[in-house]
């Protein structure tokens, strides 16, 4: 059913989003903050009808105001940190006074985490803009609730926007083929590993990811745990031919699990810590011919995800077996 594939599609990367965006702010990585100005900026006018502009590109210098209305007098905060404070800190600079005299409305938009905590709350708001707290502040859970009731046509419209700006799902065909290369470039041991055919224990693989808290990255395990069979067969296939390719990509992972665990990252910041490692490792490599960052990072994702399932990083839950028996 169409609908039920859109609204899948779209509420994956939009997590999956905000999942980068959380854990690459802790680590002061600030790129896809920037980006999701312009993102957001789209998403909403397509979304709500609204002409939502950059203030940033207009007016550098303004503050608490990321992008404005001039239509429907919006002006909006997009923010990965979603605090009450975050807010009061906004509603309080000069900027929003003007505002407030053009008749305008103050708008927050979290990019990086659930708002509901914030909708219980009330805000010093000194200057008395319009400020509805029960609707002005906008998170990836309200906006799913506003694409779920959508029709159809204009369901479709926000759906081919997500895959444009987002990616669009993995080519089989080429996802295996990266998916060797990258094997290829991160094993360079050759030491001794039987890889077998597996099958998941889904039950025991929650148990792993709430026994290590990890909420963001949660997602990312969810979307790219069904292509642990493919991982699977290609270690074999290279361990049949005698390259035992698997300890060695394995071990590589876990080199990188250890280097970011020393640095008392821990939960989602540690798991998107690796991925990044991950990364880094097999784009400076000479032998890198994944054609865009997108591809190289769908492959690292699950990599990663297959090492985590195999119990070669972050702490098992006692009694923890990843596959079913028979």
């Amino acid at each position: 059913m169409n609908r039920a594939d859109y609204f899948s599609y779209i509420e994956r990367k939009l997590n999956m989003l905000a999942s980068r965006i959380s854990s690459r702010g802790r680590l002061n990585i600030l790129d896809l903050h920037t980006h999701s100005e312009n993102f957001y900026r789209d998403l909403l006018n397509n979304l709500y009808g609204w002409s939502l502009a950059n203030e940033n590109v207009n007016n550098p210098n303004v503050e608490s105001i990321d992008l404005i209305d001039k239509t429907n007098k919006f002006v909006i905060q997009v923010s990965a940190t979603n605090t009450k404070q975050k807010i009061e800190k906004s509603l309080s600079k000069d900027s929003i006074k003007q505002y407030q005299k053009q008749g305008y409305t103050f708008k927050f938009i979290s990019i990086a985490n659930d708002a509901d905590n914030l909708r219980t709350n009330t805000f010093k708001n000194p200057y008395g803009i319009s400020f509805n707290f029960e609707i002005d502040i906008i998170d990836k859970n309200s906006i799913f609730k506003t694409i779920k009731d959508l029709k159809i046509e204009p369901l479709t419209t926000i759906y081919e926007f997500i895959k444009k700006e987002l990616g669009s799902e993995p080519d089989i065909v080429k996802l295996e083929s990266n998916l060797s290369a990258i094997i290829n470039i991160l094993s360079k041991e050759n030491l001794d590993n039987q890889a077998n055919a597996i099958e998941i224990n889904s039950f025991e693989i929650e148990r792993k990811i709430d026994f290590n808290q990890l909420t963001n990255a949660k997602e990312i395990i969810s979307d790219w745990k069904t292509y642990m069979g493919m991982v699977d067969r290609i270690y074999t296939e290279f361990d049949t031919l005698g390259y035992n390719k698997s300890s060695s990509v394995l071990n590589a992972i876990k080199q990188e699990y250890i280097q970011a665990k020393s640095n008392n990252f821990s939960g989602d910041k540690l798991f998107l810590a690796v991925i990044d490692k991950v990364v880094d490792r097999v784009k400076n490599s000479s032998n890198n011919t994944v054609e865009t960052n997108e591809e190289l990072e769908q492959c690292v994702d699950i990599l990663v995800v297959d090492a985590f399932i195999r119990c070669k990083i972050f702490d098992n839950p006692q009694n923890y077996n990843y596959a079913t028996t028979g």
